[in-house]
């Protein structure tokens, strides 16, 4: 006689491995243009600022102030998806997200000014600021407890890799002129290419029905649900530091993406090297974040992240050192490593670090108080750029963020999930 409860249970596996499968893909794709959005606009600064006929006279500070219009909207929309993701449900605001940045991108391929070109920057954020702050929490609740670094290392990869398809394709689509459009049209392929696999296959949340469901029944200060959870105990303080940690991450992140190119430059490297060191920038923080998130897995992400800051820290050091190329390229992917890829880390850290009634909170409060760092780091690299001041000084003051980033990220308390996790490890389910 057949074992109808082992078949069944076989079928729930199969479905659940099928559906974090999708979660996984549509969460890593949709990032991805976070990325490409990221370092499309890098790519085509040089092309902004020496043709006044695109969107009008632009100099390095302008550049590094319209720059930081995109990652305003992005801490808009993360701390906006934080309020409602926790309540409403992370398919909604996925769906909804995607629609919105892929429209905004489209939109900013026309711009014919400067001020509708950083209005369009600024709403495109908005949405790409609710898609990351949201696909963390989801995969967080699809994941199974010993893969949880891994799987979200391997959705925020998706930032990188879009960089590096940014990259690539400013190499390919040479962006002088009014190429530059047809880069920035590239970011709305999503809304065809991607939105139509979401809404059929991108599942809710079954933690988060579970926890709606428990928060419901009762009306205990303990059950306190998104953004008033963060505000008490015991999350208050770890809330306060997993921002800063992610301030520190973002600030670097950006201010490399935003500057590497035109500080290689002018320190004697050509635009197509230029445009090299962005690429394996990108590259090595792909790589070296899935390795990163291996060890994770097994040590903690804690002890990593506070070691890729420093390695971070030690790069930033030896680029303006005039180094020959065949030890600069590795250089600038451990770089990659310690920034863009730390960065990776930390959405997994925090993704993992919080309960189920506020995960969606506490990404978004990361990700968009981290922004500030993001808003920051383009607008020193600018300042530094207009005031003719050379890569070495720009790259000490990104090595010295790394340091604090690795101070902060040893000051993280331990999660309140982690026993939460080891108890309920056998049947893979966290409460």
């Amino acid at each position: 006689m057949p074992d109808n409860t082992a078949n069944t249970e076989e079928i729930t596996r199969a479905k659940t491995g099928r559906q974090l499968a999708w979660v996984v893909a549509l969460s890593a794709l949709a990032l991805m243009f976070d990325g490409y959005d990221l370092v499309v606009y890098g790519t085509v600064l040089p092309t902004l600022m020496a043709d006044p006929s695109q969107i009008g006279q632009l100099s390095a500070g302008q550049a590094g102030t319209l720059g930081s219009y995109a990652l305003v909207g992005v801490l808009v929309g993360a701390l906006s998806a934080g309020a409602v993701s926790d309540r409403i449900g992370r398919r909604k605001v996925v769906l909804a997200s995607i629609t919105w940045f892929s429209l905004g991108m489209a939109a900013t391929a026309f711009a014919q000014s400067i001020a509708v070109f950083g209005m369009l920057r600024f709403l495109t954020g908005i949405g790409l600021g609710a898609i990351l702050a949201t696909v963390g929490a989801l995969v967080a609740e699809f994941a199974p407890p010993e893969r949880k670094n891994r799987l979200n290392a391997i959705v925020y990869s998706g930032i990188p890799a879009g960089g590096v398809a940014a990259s690539v394709m400013a190499l390919i689509i040479d962006p002088s002129g009014s190429n530059w459009r047809i880069l920035m049209a590239i970011g709305a392929a999503p809304l065809v290419l991607l939105l139509p696999f979401a809404i059929a296959k991108l599942p809710e949340s079954q933690l988060w029905l579970d926890s709606r469901g428990r928060v419901a029944s009762t009306s205990t200060a303990q059950e306190a649900v998104g953004f008033s959870a963060l505000a008490r105990r015991p999350l208050a303080f770890p809330t306060l530091v997993l921002g800063l940690m992610s301030f520190s991450g973002l600030l670097l992140t950006y201010g490399l993406n935003t500057w590497l190119p035109k500080i290689m430059e002018d320190n004697g490297y050509g635009k197509a090297y230029a445009l090299t060191f962005l690429l394996v920038l990108n590259g090595g923080a792909i790589i070296g974040g899935l390795l990163a998130s291996y060890v994770a897995d097994r040590t903690g992400a804690k002890k990593v992240v506070a070691t890729t800051f420093v390695l971070a820290a030690l790069m930033l050091l030896l680029l303006p050192l005039g180094l020959p190329l065949a030890v600069l390229f590795p250089a600038v992917a451990i770089a990659g490593v310690g920034t863009i890829g730390t960065q990776v880390l930390i959405y997994g850290l925090v993704a993992n670090y919080y309960p189920t009634r506020a995960r969606g909170a506490g990404v978004a409060w990361c990700a968009g108080f981290g922004r500030l760092g993001g808003i920051v780091g383009p607008i020193i690299g600018g300042a530094l750029v207009a005031a003719g001041v050379g890569g070495t000084t720009a790259f000490q003051i990104f090595a010295g963020v790394a340091v604090l980033g690795a101070v902060v990220a040893v000051a993280v308390p331990r999660s309140p999930e982690e026993t939460v996790v080891s108890v309920t490890l056998d049947d893979g389910v966290p409460a």
